[in-house]
């Protein structure tokens, strides 16, 4: 028998959240705190022991702990955030990014995928379960902060006495129904190129940037090559992408002038078994190939570096997943990978947690104008939850799952 989960009040929980213009932007006072503290009130209103705690100014991670008074059991995570990218400009969107509007069976607005329907029916199925009697163990909801940023919450909490005691991590990023036990790292890089400015009438007397950025940009066309033929293909995440997403240069006022210092943004994304450090240096000696017949020189850094893990399918958290996943829907679910990064992320790199990631909305539709989500996908996930849950805490080892 399957929990019985309030539906509606996941369903108006997503639009009050959704409501909340929480956008990640550089200085912002506050970020997740107006949806932190709407979280917090609502665990309060359910009994649920938990703690708001600051990871920057503004911005809180909430966290609770619900006891399934069931005696000694595994600890099942399920994670989410509350802050979302920006909407840019409103004039490109049909309908009011944060009005939370229902129509044609669709929730519209920024954050409705990404991910807040994801927190409101993880929530709602957390409730179901305790709602429906004991349970062994325990289970931890993780609502935090800065996953769209630096991901400073899933940092704080891997580093806290809590996170040691997770036996598995389900993230309800959306994902379309599929299971992802992979997901593609990533690495952000800068070039700085640094060259001798000059009248653009005598290009003799420079050394430029743009030049030699544009000569960076195809070489990392050569590079992704190599990655692809070193690292082959991976059954869901796919092959390694080398991708210049920045090439600054010179003032558009002044045209007539070849300027001294530029930048190649790179975002690199891999696959399980690539090893960063080894592509890294790839790039950085195929930027110095390539810039140095122009006299340029070219400085690397890594502003970051997240790497692309995996879970076997048959871990505990993975199969409790599919027999929820099953349960609710009658067939098993497709496995797939998650095209970027998510807090499941850091929180295997730092504190080793298996996670997995299984969320409401369409894989692809993240970060984009006309943002939704199917309203009908809310309950359903909420209703694998409480059942992915109930397998998980009741066939998991405690303390073995890993």
């Amino acid at each position: 028998m399957q929990s019985a989960v309030d539906t509606d009040a996941a369903v108006s929980l997503t639009q009050a959240l959704v409501r909340l213009r929480t956008v990640n932007a550089e200085g912002a006072e506050a970020v997740e705190l107006p949806a932190a503290t709407l979280v917090s009130e609502l665990f309060t209103r359910f009994g649920w022991e938990h703690t708001v705690t600051e990871v920057a100014p503004g911005r809180p991670n909430v966290v609770a702990v619900v006891e399934g008074g069931g005696g000694p059991g595994p600890t099942l995570m399920f994670e989410g955030h509350t802050d979302v990218v920006t909407e840019g400009d409103p004039a490109d969107w049909t309908v009011d990014p944060y009005g939370a509007e229902i129509r044609d069976g669709r929730m519209w607005g920024r954050g409705t995928a990404d991910m807040k329907s994801g927190v409101a029916a993880m929530i709602y199925g957390v409730r179901a379960l305790e709602q429906a009697g004991p349970f062994p163990g325990r289970v931890v909801l993780g609502v935090l902060a800065d996953e769209e940023g630096m991901m400073l919450g899933a940092k704080a909490f891997a580093a806290s006495p809590l996170a040691a005691g997770v036996d598995g991590v389900i993230v309800c990023e959306p994902e379309g129904y599929e299971v992802c036990t992979s997901a593609r790292g990533g690495i952000r890089l800068r070039l700085d190129l640094a060259g001798v400015m000059a009248h653009g009438a005598m290009p003799q007397e420079a050394r430029s940037p743009i030049a030699a950025g544009a000569r960076i940009v195809t070489a990392l066309e050569a590079v992704q090559a190599w990655a692809v033929e070193r690292y082959g293909t991976h059954p869901h995440a796919g092959s390694v992408t080398v991708t210049p997403t920045v090439l600054l240069g010179g003032d558009p006022d002044q045209l007539n002038v070849i300027p001294a210092h530029g930048v190649v943004g790179v975002d690199v994304r891999t696959i399980p078994g690539t090893r960063h450090s080894e592509l890294i240096a790839q790039i950085r000696e195929a930027a110095e190939d390539a810039a140095a017949p122009f006299g340029v020189g070219v400085s690397l850094t890594v502003v970051d570096d997240r790497p692309s893990i995996e879970i076997a399918e048959d871990h505990p958290v993975v199969t409790g997943l599919v027999a929820g996943h099953t349960a609710v829907h009658g067939a098993p679910p497709a496995f797939g990978a998650v095209p970027g990064t998510t807090d499941g992320t850091i929180l295997t790199r730092d504190a080793g947690l298996p996670t997995v990631v299984y969320g409401p909305g369409g894989k692809w539709i993240a970060h984009q104008k006309d943002e939704f989500v199917e309203v009908r996908e809310i309950g359903e996930y909420a209703r694998v939850y409480a059942e992915a849950a109930r397998h998980f805490l009741t066939h998991a080892p405690a303390g073995g799952a890993r």
